[in-house]
């Protein structure tokens, strides 16, 4: 009983709540703070070409955005983020940079790299994150480690692969 009351206390606390945003509306926050950032401006045509929806999916979002106090929206006007809607955003910004910089390090390639940093980059705690960060300005600033990793983990997916063969 008490493992199932955990594994019920753990799933709530991923859930979002009123204060936190889900992860399609960090997505929306994060791209309207790189089209300011870019352009001085995010509309919602903007928004929507970028990332790939329909007009009407984001003009229902921002509105929810908006009421949650994350953005100042005015129809047919621009957006304004609010000081909470910057701060998320540049949270996401931060922890998409971090994650990039680590898979970097092992070369993985942009494609992948995009992949996988948008599937995991609203799920990993802050605590998970510190640690990354950590070990990224680590194998940053020691690359004689980081290469005997490399060497490490190549010899290893070539034995992996020899011994499936067999």
């Amino acid at each position: 009983m008490l493992a199932s009351g955990r594994r019920l206390m753990d799933t709530r606390r991923r859930m979002p709540t009123q204060s936190s945003p889900s992860q399609s509306a960090e997505d929306y926050l994060e791209r309207i703070h790189e089209l300011i950032l870019e352009k001085g401006y995010a509309r919602v045509v903007d928004i929507a070409s970028t990332l790939k929806v329909r007009q009407a999916s984001v003009t229902s979002m921002v509105q929810k955005l908006a009421e949650d106090g994350y953005l100042d929206y005015k129809k047919y006007r621009g957006l304004v983020l609010t000081p909470r809607g910057r701060e998320v955003a540049r949270r996401i910004q931060s922890r998409h940079k971090t994650l990039s910089r680590f898979f970097s390090l092992f070369g993985l390639d942009a494609k992948t790299q995009k992949r996988d940093i948008e599937g995991i980059e609203h799920y990993l705690s802050a605590e998970t994150m510190d640690v990354l960060a950590g070990l990224t300005q680590f194998f940053e600033e020691h690359p004689e480690t980081l290469e005997r990793f490399l060497k490490s983990h190549e010899t290893e997916k070539r034995g992996t692969r020899s011994a499936s063969k067999r």
